[in-house]
């Protein structure tokens, strides 16, 4: 029995062979940043270590990246992955056209849209729909919850909170996009419950996928300051990969899990996954997880009228 659904698989049985995301960097960034610095663990590159400047044109990067990819993976589908900053953070002419640009290329089967819970509207959504059904392009919203903890959120400046995400995410539903969230699984002030509270909100909704990510402190951001002047405290290697393997246990068994750990340079971070490579991070995680027994969904236990279940009635 699988431990968990991954998603390379998820792509495999969606597109009938393996599919790669591109990251693809636009001219944008986030609401969060207009009047400040943003969240406290973003710096001024956003999350898109990997992606290409964002002068470079939309399809240009996609062309550079696609060549390195499909010569060493043998790759022939791949999506367009929105990745940096706000996304929708742009007037809906704008966005439309570098989503129009990214879908002419052949091999573009589908797009992934990164954005805030607090930016996304009924008129962008329908614009997404009118490509799902006029081009066959399977599309993806990405929302970054991070965590349920409203206090913790804002604790991290996130401007939003958990009202948003649910707003979103039932806004979103209705179109039959894949919805994608983001988690961090140890920021500051979260617990181990937290962590499960999470798994349980998400499952409660109709979301597809999750990304849970470690937390890393990257350079010039407000949280590296607050590490640097010992202002807040991190769990250990060890608390995570628990909190991980418990937040995996509660989540409904039917969402996919695209990632387990951040992946970012070494030189653009002061503080990165405890020193050890995300690799051996997901042995230690798959170990926890035989350990106690888990598989993905194995306490999902608690929707669809759990009292009455209990007491069979």
């Amino acid at each position: 029995m699988e431990l968990y659904n991954t998603y390379s698989a998820h792509l495999k049985k969606r597109f009938g062979e393996k599919v790669y995301k591109l990251p693809v960097n636009l001219p944008v960034t986030c609401p969060n940043r207009m009047e400040g610095r943003g969240c406290s663990f973003c710096a001024g590159v956003g999350t898109g270590f990997e992606a290409m400047s964002e002068t470079v044109p939309v399809k240009d990067q996609l062309n550079r990246t696609k060549a390195y990819i499909g010569k060493r993976y043998g790759a022939k589908k791949f999506l367009a992955y929105f990745q940096n900053y706000t996304n929708t953070f742009l007037p809906l002419g704008e966005f439309r056209n570098y989503v129009l640009e990214a879908l002419e290329e052949e091999d573009i089967v589908g797009i992934s849209i990164s954005t805030r819970p607090d930016c996304i509207r009924k008129d962008y959504l329908e614009f997404l729909n009118e490509i799902q059904q006029e081009r066959g392009a399977a599309v993806t919203i990405e929302f970054g919850l991070q965590t349920v903890n409203y206090h913790t959120l804002k604790k991290m400046n996130r401007g939003h909170t958990l009202a948003e995400y649910l707003n979103a995410v039932l806004l979103t539903a209705p179109f039959g996009f894949e919805i994608c969230t983001h988690v961090i699984l140890n920021l500051p002030g979260d617990t181990v419950e937290d962590a499960v509270e999470t798994a349980r909100v998400i499952s409660a909704l109709p979301v597809s996928v999750v990304k849970a990510h470690s937390l890393y402190i990257p350079k010039n951001s407000v949280l590296y300051e607050e590490y640097r002047d010992g202002k807040i405290s991190l769990c250990t290697k060890e608390e995570y990969i628990n909190r991980l393997a418990e937040f995996v246990a509660e989540l409904r068994k039917d969402i996919v899990i695209e990632r387990l750990f951040s992946r970012v340079p070494e030189e653009d971070a002061v503080f990165s996954n405890w020193g050890v490579s995300w690799w051996k991070l997901k042995d230690l995680f798959e170990e926890t997880m035989k350990q106690k027994g888990y598989v993905q969904g194995c306490r999902c236990n608690y929707l669809d009228g759990a009292a009455l279940r209990r007491w069979r009635i």
